[in-house]
């Protein structure tokens, strides 16, 4: 409360005090005003009176654009009604300039083919030292848009004729050669044209990125040396016309025991097969050629038998010889049969090895293609090399069974013609035992009837 109170009393001391004062300043706020409308009215005098000559000058600034604005629009008209004329006369002297030209554009662009061809010639080449020196000339005939002068077509056949002479010439030289340790010497070489470098020792490898030469992993046995080629410039030498790519993947040919490799399980078997064939083969052609001599040897004695198919024949026929020309027939038969059998001994193994050959190949082919598609599955098919081995078992092991197959058949042909021709001789010999015998029974009979008689 005491508080309270104590607020009150202050609010109504401030209020007399204000109404005190503005009663007191009421005359002199009031003068003020007045003053101040009267210099608020003089103020807005002068600006009336300024925007007035304001708005006159701009008045006179807008006509003096305005007349300028025509005159610029008049030129304007002027200048393009100028420039479709000049479009006209332009499009008049392209159409001359065509008429002209003819046939110069293309041969512009035949120009800047040939061009094209003889900088990447150098590039890929062994004369790029020297291609260096026509490479601005060549760039300019490339980058020009306009017909080349006549200065630049000079330099073009210049480069043209410059790799033509040198790329027929035989150059004794020497380039920068990386030796088996990495050393670095220089190697006394031939360059063969723009087709090969010949050392001493062959044919060797540039690289035309590093501009250095090294050696081929493997060399034909043909290569010319280069001390040959000086002691006899006009010989005929190999060279590989892809510069260096065919001598590059030389190296990368496999051997036999690589292509029986890829052939994989199958491919041995036929190889073993082959070799048991030949094995057979060559013992039964020995026995039958062996056979055939005594064969020729017992005809000029064929009283004495020795021991050969014909001579047991003829043992069978001295022993037998008492018997009816029936009997004596049937053994003789009988034993024509059994050497028979063994003329033909192993030529049926022969045989059937000559028909297993292919067979088992056509099985390597399936089983390699099979393995192929299986790769395909996992890896797809954008990397030859991944898909390789199993084409390689594909084919390698078709070619094998008819390699194989070709030789079995080939020696069971000759054999079965070499028994044949034996079996037939003792076939004859055999009738014409029992044809004697006959003969001999028919004369004794005759004989005997005579006596009779």
């Amino acid at each position: 409360m005491p508080r309270t109170f104590t607020l009150f009393f202050t609010s109504l001391v401030l209020a007399s005090t204000a109404f005190q004062v503005s009663a007191d300043d009421l005359a002199s706020l009031d003068n003020k005003a007045k003053a101040d409308q009267v210099s608020e009215n003089a103020h807005n005098q002068q600006r009336v009176a300024l925007s007035a000559e304001q708005r006159a000058q701009l008045t006179v600034q807008r006509d003096r654009l305005a007349k300028q604005l025509a005159k610029i629009e008049q030129k304007n008209t002027q200048l393009g009604e100028i420039f479709s004329a000049n479009e006209e006369v332009l499009a008049d002297k392209e159409k001359e300039l065509q008429l002209a030209t003819g046939s110069l554009g293309e041969l512009f662009g035949v120009v800047r083919q040939a061009a094209k061809d003889v900088q990447l010639s150098y590039q890929d080449s062994l004369l790029t030292e020297q291609g260096k020196a026509f490479e601005t000339q060549l760039d300019k005939v490339i980058s020009t848009d306009a017909l080349p002068s006549l200065k630049l077509l000079t330099q073009l056949w210049q480069a043209m004729d410059y790799k033509a002479r040198t790329g027929s010439e035989l150059l004794l030289t020497s380039v920068p050669f990386v030796e088996g340790d990495g050393k670095t010497t220089q190697l006394p070489v031939m360059r063969i044209g723009d087709m090969a470098l010949l050392s001493e020792h062959g044919y060797v490898q540039w690289d035309f990125a590093r501009q250095q030469a090294f050696n081929y992993l493997a060399l034909p046995s043909e290569t010319p040396s280069l001390s040959g080629l000086q002691a006899e410039p006009k010989q005929a030498i190999l060279i590989d016309p892809t510069r260096g790519v065919m001598l590059e993947q030389y190296a990368h040919q496999p051997t036999l025991m690589q292509r029986i490799d890829q052939a994989g399980i199958v491919g041995k078997v036929i190889i073993v097969i082959l070799l048991i064939g030949l094995v057979i083969a060559a013992i039964r052609g020995v026995r039958l050629a062996m056979i055939q001599q005594q064969i020729s040897k017992q005809l000029k004695q064929p009283e004495t038998p020795t021991d050969n198919p014909l001579g047991r024949i003829l043992s069978v026929y001295n022993k037998e010889k008492k018997q009816s020309v029936e009997s004596l027939e049937l053994r003789l038969l009988e034993s024509i049969l059994d050497e028979q059998q063994g003329l033909e001994r192993g030529l049926s193994m022969l045989k059937l090895f000559a028909a297993l050959a292919p067979m088992l190949g056509l099985l390597g082919t399936v089983t390699g293609m099979i393995e192929t598609f299986q790769v395909i599955t996992q890896f797809g098919n954008g990397d030859p090399k991944v898909m390789a081995g199993g084409i390689s078992m594909a084919l390698i092991t078709t070619v094998l069974g008819l390699v194989a197959a070709m030789p079995l058949l080939l020696a069971h042909n000759i054999l079965s013609n070499r028994a044949e021709v034996i079996r037939n001789t003792l076939e004859k010999q055999g009738v014409s035992l029992v044809a004697s015998r006959a003969e001999a029974e028919s004369d004794a009979l005759s004989s005997s009837a005579q006596v009779n008689a």
